[in-house]
């Protein structure tokens, strides 16, 4: 985890073959959210893409590298102080290549908040 104590993990489920659900629980108090922004903390794009990868890995139980990312799609501001718990939404498939492709959708409630496709290289 390269932020530490920025989020735990509440519960994963593989739900089939590539599919997984994983809650989070964003710690509302973090460093990062003095700053982005104080008096209104809003989750960076950057640490979501962050948790997405983090997560990847302890799925494929590999390091990965992000080689690109496609249809990000910011829908709804995350406030950790209002909606810290998250659930995302992973279809995590390895290429013959080896390469790992994700299709996340992630939410709050019933929110969608996120929606991306990305791929990763083993390193």
């Amino acid at each position: 985890m390269i932020l530490q104590d920025f989020y735990k993990i509440l519960s994963e489920e593989k739900v089939s073959d590539s599919k997984y659900t994983v809650t989070i629980l964003v710690n509302e108090k973090h460093e990062v959210f003095k700053g982005h922004f104080p008096g209104n903390p809003i989750m960076p794009g950057v640490c979501m893409i962050q948790i997405i990868k983090e997560l990847t890995e302890s799925i494929t139980k590999s390091s990965l590298m992000i080689q690109s990312l496609a249809n990000v799609k910011f829908m709804a501001l995350i406030n950790p102080e209002v909606t810290p718990e998250l659930r995302l939404e992973l279809d995590v498939t390895t290429t013959e290549d080896g390469l790992v492709k994700v299709k996340n959708t992630t939410y709050f409630n019933d929110t969608t908040a996120l929606k991306l496709s990305n791929v990763y290289k083993k390193i």
